[in-house]
Parts: structure tokens; C-alpha cells; sequence
């Protein structure tokens, strides 16, 4: 079950690296769409292992996406699928099985239907169209892309662990916002490497990042990496605003966001203490 999990987890992230490579809008759309459901995929599976008391983790396989053509990884993202569907036994609850392997059925015919792309996401030429950053500039913005793409990915990971173990609908009701929110970054995130030419896939997290011991540590830690993201956004705004505005722009809003997200982990780290008292 571990090893379906894992499997669902690598083909979820490989899709959505697949929709930041496409310059097509509805192939983009559709494979950004794919991914959610298959992301519903793997949390209906961690749901389904914790009810049952199956040990399971985040980690995956290296997951290769440097490729010149985009029908090469739909071909192997198809594979992955036809992959899962033959594991799909593991899993005794036979209402999600079905749901599981209809959803990948359809999704291997609507994937396999998709136009081919020459892919520009891997050569390197760290520039965004239509915007012209001086040298500094632009090793700033790849610096922080490729931070800040890891760290949305570790976010929606440990908030999914968090919101998956918890029965406390408070908490998971954060927990899904700042999923939500960590989406969001990711994606603008991966696209805009991908029109630089440095997409690449993040990183495996190991388990002292979500399987968390010390909730209240967890929370004041994360609130001040909310406030450093919030500088870096600052700093790269400043750093481009006077090749283009509207980049700059875009990362205010992206350090504007930053506050509501401290908010909610104060309001968390406030509730957690309460909850605590309770038992004192």
C-alpha cells in the first residue's frame, strides 16, 4: 500500500511538472486539472492507510522530466498510470478502487489525445518574455525560484500530513487554506521557471518535516520562515521594479499574501496552546 501511495505521489507531481513544460493553454489547463484529481487520488489512499493503520511516508523515486518533446513524458506519465491501476489491488475498498480506476482510464485517453510540444522548460536561457532583468536581477529571481518552488512543495506535503492526522476540524480547515495557498505559489512558481529554463523537480522531504512531534515549535518556525519568504519577496520586488513593474508587482502580491498566511499559523499556534490547557 506504502509502495501505491508512493507511486500515486510521483505520477500527481510528474503531471503537474508536465502542465508548467506546455506554452498550449487547454493542454496546460487539462494537465494542471489531471493533477488535482490525481493529488485527491493520493490523499483518499493516505486516508485510507491511516484508517487502516498502514504505515506509510512521503518518500518517492527520482522522477526524470528533462525532455525536448512533451509527448515523451505524457507517454511516461501513461505508463505510470497503466503502473497504478495493475497496483490498485492493494487497496480493499472497492467504492474507491472503481472511482481510482475509472478516473485513470479517462485520463490516459484524454492525455493520449494531447498535441505535441517542443518543450523549452530545460534550456537555460533565464529570461521571461517580454522582460528584460540586468545579470543580478536575474540570478536573484533563479535563486529564488528554485528556494521558493521547493519550499511551496514541502508546505503542501507537511500540511497535508498535518490536515490528514488530525481530527480537529479547526485545524484542518487552516491546514486546507494554506494547501490551497501553497498551490497557488507552486504553480506560478513552476511556470515561470519553466519559461526560464530551469524547471526542475523539487526535492524528496524527509519525514522530521512532517511527521511533527512539537506542534507549537512547528508553528513558530514556520511563521518566521513566513517572515524571511516575506523579505525575499521584498528584496526580488526591489531588485526588478525598474526593469518591470509588473514583475514587481507580482511579488508584492505574492509578500502581501504572506501576512494572511502568518495570520492563520498564529490563530493555529493560539488554538494548539488552548487545546493543550484543556489537559493541564
Amino acid at each position: 500500500m506504502n509502495r501505491l501511495i508512493k507511486r500515486v505521489h510521483e505520477v500527481w507531481l510528474e503531471t503537474l511538472m508536465a502542465s508548467f513544460m506546455s506554452q498550449a493553454s487547454h493542454t496546460k489547463q487539462s494537465l494542471i486539472e489531471f493533477s488535482d484529481i490525481m493529488f485527491r487520488h493520493f490523499t483518499w489512499l493516505e486516508r485510507y492507510a491511516i484508517t487502516h493503520n498502514i504505515v506509510y511516508d512521503y518518500d518517492r523515486d527520482a522522477i526524470p522530466i528533462k525532455v525536448d518533446k512533451l509527448e515523451v513524458i505524457l507517454h511516461d506519465i501513461i505508463q505510470r498510470l497503466r503502473d497504478i491501476d495493475l497496483q490498485l489491488d492493494y487497496c480493499e475498498d472497492e467504492a474507491l478502487k472503481k472511482r481510482i480506476n475509472t478516473d485513470i482510464a479517462y485520463i490516459i485517453f484524454a492525455i493520449s489525445q494531447l498535441p505535441n510540444e517542443t518543450v523549452s522548460a530545460f534550456d537555460m536561457q533565464r529570461t521571461l518574455q517580454g522582460i528584460e532583468l540586468t545579470p543580478e536581477a536575474t540570478d536573484a529571481l533563479t535563486l529564488f525560484l528554485f528556494e521558493e518552488s521547493y519550499k511551496e512543495y514541502e508546505l503542501i506535503m507537511v500540511y497535508n500530513y498535518l490536515k490528514a492526522h488530525t481530527q480537529d476540524k479547526y485545524l484542518a480547515d487552516i491546514f486546507n487554506i494554506l494547501i490551497d495557498e501553497s498551490f497557488f505559489h507552486f504553480r506560478s512558481f513552476g511556470d515561470m521557471m519553466a519559461q526560464m529554463g530551469i524547471l526542475g523537480v523539487p526535492r524528496v522531504i524527509c519525514k522530521e518535516s512532517y511527521e511533527i512531534s512539537d506542534m507549537a515549535s512547528f508553528l513558530q518556525n514556520g511563521i518566521q520562515e513566513e517572515i524571511g519568504a516575506k523579505e525575499e519577496c521584498r528584496k526580488l520586488s526591489e531588485a526588478v521594479a525598474k526593469e518591470s513593474p509588473q514583475l514587481a508587482q507580482f511579488f508584492d502580491f505574492i509578500n502581501h499574501q504572506e501576512n494572511y498566511h502568518i495570520s492563520l499559523m498564529n490563530d493555529a499556534l493560539a488554538y494548539y496552546a488552548q487545546e493543550e490547557d484543556k489537559y493541564v
